[in-house]
């Protein structure tokens, strides 16, 4: 299971990136895998996860194919159907995404080996730090939409070539 999700995810990725605005997407993408692998490794450190079934188990303590693939698609996604969206709609668009998510999450904690919930963890903690960190990397890329005067980069880019 985990290694056919990842490599799905794996295939999807580039269909994710490779649109117009490709610099914003590869900022996402980044921003996702750094803020979503400092928080579970803050995580894992403090004791509320462990995950025993992982590749590079002597190496890594987090879930790389969730922290490294699954969550920078989600995201990715998520900031592409939210791009034009206001507040109401960037919010409730959140739950097709985190619904999901902590359903598997939820059954792989309770009938597998891929995740181990302690010290009280459990499956609305893991909803509403979804929800924060898509809402914080949406905030990112929104500050970078705006510091580009709402464009999106590669369309600033656009202008510039287009008026020389």
């Amino acid at each position: 299971m985990l290694y056919t999700s990842a490599f799905a995810a794996l295939f999807l990725l580039p269909f994710a990136i490779v649109k117009r605005s490709f610099k914003d997407w590869i900022i996402v993408y980044l921003v996702s895998i750094i803020g979503n692998s400092w928080a579970d490794r803050y995580l894992v450190s403090k004791g509320y996860l462990k995950y025993e079934i992982r590749p590079f188990k002597k190496n890594f303590k987090i879930h790389l194919p969730f922290d490294y693939v699954h969550y920078p698609l989600m995201l990715l996604y998520y900031n592409q159907w939210t791009l034009n969206s206001k507040p109401i709609g960037i919010f409730l668009k959140l739950f097709p995404f985190i619904i999901p998510q902590v359903m598997i999450e939820t059954f792989a904690a309770r009938k597998t080996k891929l995740i181990t919930w302690k010290k009280g963890w459990t499956w609305y903690h893991s909803g509403f730090s979804l929800v924060l960190k898509f809402l914080l990397c949406r905030g990112i890329i929104g500050m970078i939409r705006i510091i580009n005067n709402k464009d999106l980069s590669v369309n600033s880019l656009d202008e510039e070539m287009n008026s020389k």
